[in-house]
């Protein structure tokens, strides 16, 4: 199960297993031949056993040797006067403090008496995958090639596989590519393997070469980002390329939105970022805030990955929900379905990924707030989900075989046969679009 257990508080999240249920079957293609895998997203990503309590923490009272117990009290203030910026974040800290502690202290108490959140893993310590990853160098590269022209833009979409099953040639840098089977497929791509989850379209591409995803003709009822945010740990690490904030606002939402799409933005903790998203970037694209939601990071004994008064890093990120509202005169503004209120100041509780940047998955926690059939789509993605179009200048990263676990399945006859189905359809029973529980 990937939702372990759900309140009015919230969500407990298995990451890893809802990775996992968009990949099987699994078939694996070589030489022209495909054979059926079993495949596992790797455990030891999500074996974050001990919070990270510094000695600075501690010493402030935020410490996590009985998460829940100990932190009912604020932290001593810093003796240094606080600048503008961290004024502001211990002010909104403090306006949210109860509801992450109240929450998470329910729902872990919760999923304990169940036997989740206990402490016990199914993986040995491991060493995280290493691979790599050069898909923001060869999306640098590309910007060399010709612009694609508009009419070749009208025959955006390039198919993963051949009416025969096979893996065809594919441009990922200037069209779309679609994975129309009902199952994931294991394929090679510029000379190394990545898993492609079935019902899945993507383009791989960075800001300047959007295009063919804005010419794909879909509106979408569900928009997903986690945008680069521009700091000073990212220009130190040099990990990612980050984008100004002021350069999200060219981002099409209008044009790639469908009438009341519901729009979620993973914010991180600095208060400029959160007053730009609710003041500046919703607002210029014509979508209203409906509510602010919180991942909380939990080890798997359930404590607090950071301490909750870090004065360093808090163990929760924000992520503010906004509904598109269409111009009065804009002809796609009537629309069938029906909106659904979304709740303020929900919890969403899972163990993070060690992976940076890796956040859960989004699908089953928003899917009675847009339908099960929603079209979803996710822009600057690092990995895929079933029947989700995704968009980034890594949105391969984490597709690759290094982070999963291959072994060959028992049955060849669990080898399924070809489906030409049409992902771009309308018909609900060829596009899944969100993974059930």
């Amino acid at each position: 199960m990937s939702v372990v257990f759900q309140s009015s508080h919230g969500w407990v999240l298995d990451a890893c297993s809802l990775i996992d249920e968009g990949y099987s079957p699994c078939v694996r293609f070589k030489d022209n031949r495909k054979s059926p895998v079993k495949c596992r997203f790797k455990r030891q990503c999500f074996h974050i056993a001990k919070s990270h309590c510094g000695v600075n923490d501690a010493a402030a009272g935020g410490g996590n040797a009985d998460m829940l117990q100990k932190t009912d009290k604020p932290s001593k203030k810093r003796k240094h006067k606080l600048n503008q910026g961290e004024a502001d974040s211990q002010a909104f800290h403090e306006k949210i403090r109860s509801v992450i502690l109240e929450g998470t202290k329910s729902l872990v108490d919760s999923v304990q008496s169940l036997g989740y959140l206990n402490g016990l893993t199914e993986t040995a310590r491991e060493p995280l995958p290493s691979q790599d990853c050069n898909l923001a160098a060869l999306c640098e590269m590309a910007k060399e090639l010709p612009l694609v022209d508009e009419e070749e833009l009208e025959d955006c979409v390039q198919l993963l596989h051949t009416e025969h099953g096979s893996t065809s040639h594919v441009d990922l840098f200037s069209r779309m590519t679609e994975n129309r089977a009902g199952w994931a497929t294991v394929v090679p791509l510029m000379g190394e393997e990545y898993v492609i989850p079935p019902y899945t379209s993507f383009l791989l591409s960075d800001f300047t070469r959007i295009q063919p995803l804005v010419h794909y003709g879909r509106r979408f009822d569900l928009i997903v980002m986690d945008p680069p945010w521009e700091n000073k740990s990212v220009k130190r690490s040099r990990r990612y390329s980050f984008l100004p904030s002021t350069q999200l606002k060219r981002l099409p939402i209008p044009t790639l939105a469908s009438p009341n799409c519901l729009v979620v933005t993973w914010v991180t903790n600095r208060q400029s970022h959160l007053r730009f998203v609710l003041d500046e970037l919703y607002p210029h694209w014509g979508v209203e805030v409906v509510a602010e939601w919180f991942w909380v990071k939990v080890t798997t004994s359930g404590q607090f990955v950071f301490p909750l008064d870090s004065h360093h890093k808090k163990p929760y990120e924000v992520l503010v929900l906004g509904r598109y509202r269409p111009p009065a005169d804009d002809s796609t503004s009537s629309s069938e379905m029906a909106e659904v209120p979304v709740e303020d100041q929900r919890l969403i509780v899972s163990v993070p990924s060690a992976l940076h940047s890796q956040k859960p998955s989004l699908s089953e926690v928003l899917k009675p707030y847009v339908g099960a059939e929603a079209k979803c789509l996710e822009l600057f993605a690092r990995s895929l989900q079933p029947g989700w179009t995704s968009w980034g200048n890594e949105v391969l990263k984490i597709q690759h075989t290094s982070y999963f676990t291959l072994t060959p399945a028992d049955d060849s006859g669990d080898v399924p046969k070809h489906e030409n189905k049409d992902y771009r359809t309308d018909s609900p029973t060829t596009t899944p679009a969100l993974s059930s529980t």
